[in-house]
C-alpha cells in the first residue's frame, strides 16, 4: 500500500501477449526479428514505436489531441524523464516550482545530479488546490532568497492526491509561466488513471485556449509505468513544443534510453486498437470498482479521504488519531500502523504536506 503500482490489468497485456507471439524476439514466431531489434538502434528510438507512443498518448486523452512523433524523446522511465528535462532546461542551483504534497522522489529525480532545486508552493489544506495566490508568494518569496526560478513542474493527476486539475487551473498555470517566461513541466504519468467525474484534461489542450500561449515553454513527461503498470520496461517520454529542448533531450537520452526489444514489443502492443481501446475502458473500470470498494470499507470504520477522481491512492485524513498535532505526532502513528497492523503506508511529511495527519494508501496494487 506504500508503492505507487497499478497490478490490476495485468491479465489483459498477458492474453494480449499469448495470442501475439510474433511481436516478442523471444519466441519461435517472433525470433526472426532478432538481429534487426539487436544492433545498433537510432537514439531517437524505434519510427514504429514513436507513432505508437503518440498514437496512444492521443488515445488517453480522448482523442482531442495528436502528438508529434518527431517530439518523442525517450528516458529511462518517468525518473529518468524528469532528470532529462532538468538537464535540458536548468542549471546547477536553479529551481522549479512544484505545488506540495509532491512525489517525495522529485528531490532525487530533478536534483541529484543536474544540481536542480525544488521550490515547494504550499497549497491550501482544504483542498489542496493550487492557486495563482500561492505561486505568486512562492515565486517571490525564491527571488528574495536569491533563487532563480526556471519552471513550474506539476504533477495531473496529482500523486499523491488523485485528483485532476480543471481546465481553468491549467489556463492560469499556463498564463502564469507566460507572464514570469518560465517553463511548465507536465507530469502526466497517471493521464489514463482518471475513473471518475471530472474528467481528465490534458495540458497538451489547454495551450490551444491560451490566448499568445509560447509553446516553447510547455513539455510534458509520460511513461507506462502507471497507465499500463508496466514500471519494470522502464519507459519514460519527454514530449516538448520547444525545438531545442528535443534536440538536446535526444543527445541527452542515450544516457537512459529504452531497450529496442522492449520498444519492438510495444510498438505491436499500442498499434493494436482493439486491444488499447478494450484495455483503458477495462481499466478504469476496475480502477473505479476497487477505489468504490477502499472508500467504503474506510467509510465503514470512520476515515475521512480527500475525494479524489484518479490515480492509484487515497490521500487519507488521520488527522483525529494523533496524539499531538506535529509532524513528530504523524510518524509515532505511522510506526503505529506499519509496526502493529503491518499496513505501509505513506505520511504525508514525506510529500512535503504542510499539515500533518494525512497519509496516502495505494488501491490498486494487486
Amino acid at each position: 500500500m506504500g508503492l505507487a503500482e497499478n497490478q490490476l490489468c495485468f491479465d489483459l497485456i498477458e492474453d494480449w501477449i499469448r495470442k501475439n507471439p510474433i511481436a516478442s524476439i523471444c519466441t519461435a514466431e517472433g525470433v526472426k526479428n532478432f538481429k534487426d531489434v539487436a544492433i545498433f538502434q537510432d537514439y531517437h528510438g524505434f519510427s514504429e514505436f514513436r507513432k505508437a507512443i503518440a498514437k496512444f498518448m492521443s488515445k488517453v486523452r480522448g482523442g482531442r489531441v495528436t502528438f508529434d512523433p518527431d517530439r518523442i524523446v525517450m528516458g529511462g522511465g518517468p525518473t529518468g524523464a524528469n532528470e532529462l528535462v532538468m538537464f535540458c532546461l536548468a542549471d546547477p542551483g536553479d529551481a522549479f516550482l512544484v505545488p506540495s504534497p509532491c512525489y517525495p522522489g522529485f528531490v532525487r529525480d530533478l536534483g541529484w545530479r543536474t544540481g536542480a532545486q525544488i521550490v515547494p508552493v504550499h497549497c491550501d489544506t482544504q483542498q489542496f488546490q493550487v492557486t495563482k495566490q500561492a505561486l505568486e508568494s512562492a515565486y517571490e518569496k525564491a527571488k528574495n532568497d536569491k533563487i532563480n526560478v526556471k519552471g513550474l513542474l506539476i504533477t495531473n493527476p496529482s500523486n499523491p492526491l488523485g485528483t485532476t486539475l480543471d481546465r481553468e487551473t491549467l489556463r492560469n498555470l499556463v498564463s502564469f509561466v507566460n507572464d514570469k517566461n518560465i517553463h511548465l513541466v507536465c507530469d502526466e504519468i497517471y493521464a489514463a488513471a482518471a475513473f471518475d467525474f471530472p474528467s481528465y484534461v490534458s495540458v497538451s489542450e489547454v495551450i490551444e485556449e491560451v490566448e499568445n500561449c509560447d509553446k516553447d515553454l510547455i513539455h510534458i513527461v509520460y511513461s507506462l509505468s502507471k497507465d499500463m503498470g508496466l514500471p519494470g520496461f522502464r519507459v519514460g517520454i519527454v514530449y516538448s513544443y520547444n525545438d531545442a529542448v528535443v534536440s538536446c533531450g535526444r543527445k541527452v537520452s542515450s544516457f537512459g534510453l529504452v531497450s529496442s526489444q522492449t520498444q519492438h514489443l510495444l510498438a505491436a502492443m499500442l498499434n493494436d486498437d482493439v486491444f488499447v481501446s478494450n484495455f483503458l475502458s477495462e481499466s478504469s473500470k476496475r480502477l473505479k470498482n476497487r477505489h468504490d470498494y477502499f472508500a467504503k470499507g474506510l467509510e465503514e470504520v470512520g476515515i475521512n479521504c480527500l475525494k479524489n477522481n484518479a490515480g492509484l491512492f487515497f490521500w487519507m485524513d488521520l488527522r483525529r488519531l494523533l496524539k499531538e498535532q506535529t509532524f513528530d505526532g504523524e510518524m509515532a502513528l505511522w510506526r503505529v500502523i506499519v509496526n502493529e497492523a503491518k499496513l505501509n503506508v505513506s505520511p504525508g511529511s514525506s510529500f512535503q504536506c504542510s499539515e500533518p495527519g494525512w497519509f496516502r494508501v495505494t488501491f490498486a496494487c494487486s
